[in-house]
């Protein structure tokens, strides 16, 4: 069961529709920052070709396939669920009720504001929005980005929440094996939404980049 051609949603069109929004803007980062899915994004980008970037930043990146017996079966069910139109309905539906969107976002291990949980309701009541996402869900391949990881020669920022439940910080000590320019920097008391949860924090960690400093060696 394969998604239309046309949706797009798989690793290596996203990045390719990427890079080609920034050429088409005439716009060359020397960095690219992602969080979660769109750290896997932009370390395709550069091993697609060379896009000269100087460095990427992955917050709470999802690089490698995750640990776990039910693993094998992510694919197939999110390929199942994205092929139903019903699904997406009934997921915004569910959201209606805001414990059940306050009990999502704690699943990640951060801890929101009033307003984060308000803008996640928004989100996820939108049923386009879940459409995009289980689509992009069941056509990621995680296990061939895995395998071509070795060939980056991007420097590679990992930047990891200590309470993250939805990538840990032992999935980017996994990446950090895996690649010795790799730099790994663990946030205490931060989430999956780290960037949500403390932006000021985030902010002072990056603003060397930011300035077109080399990245700063991490922990």
């Amino acid at each position: 069961m394969t998604l239309p051609r046309r949706s797009r949603a798989g690793l290596d069109p996203m990045a390719e529709d990427i890079a080609a929004l920034l050429a088409q803007e005439g716009w060359h980062p020397d960095a690219i920052i992602g969080h979660s899915a769109g750290a896997a994004i932009a370390v395709q980008m550069a091993l697609q070709a060379d896009a000269g970037l100087q460095a990427i930043v992955s917050l709470n990146g999802a690089l490698l396939p995750l640990h776990g017996p039910a693993w094998p079966l992510f694919s197939p069910l999110a390929k199942l669920l994205a092929a139903s139109r019903l699904v997406p309905h009934l997921f915004s539906w569910s959201a209606a009720d805001e414990a059940r969107v306050r009990r999502l976002v704690a699943s990640t291990g951060s801890t929101l504001d009033d307003e984060g949980v308000a803008l996640y309701g928004r989100l996820v009541r939108d049923p386009a929005h879940v459409a995009g996402a289980l689509a992009m869900m069941a056509n990621w391949d995680l296990p061939t980005l895995a395998a071509r990881l070795p060939q980056l020669r991007t420097p590679l920022w990992l930047v990891s929440g200590e309470r993250d439940r939805t990538l840990p910080p032992s999935h980017a000590q996994r990446v950090a094996a895996l690649l010795p320019q790799a730099r790994l920097h663990t946030l205490p008391g931060l989430g999956h939404l780290a960037h949500e949860e403390d932006p000021s924090r985030l902010l002072q960690l990056m603003q060397p980049l930011l300035d077109g400093s080399k990245v700063p060696r991490a922990d």
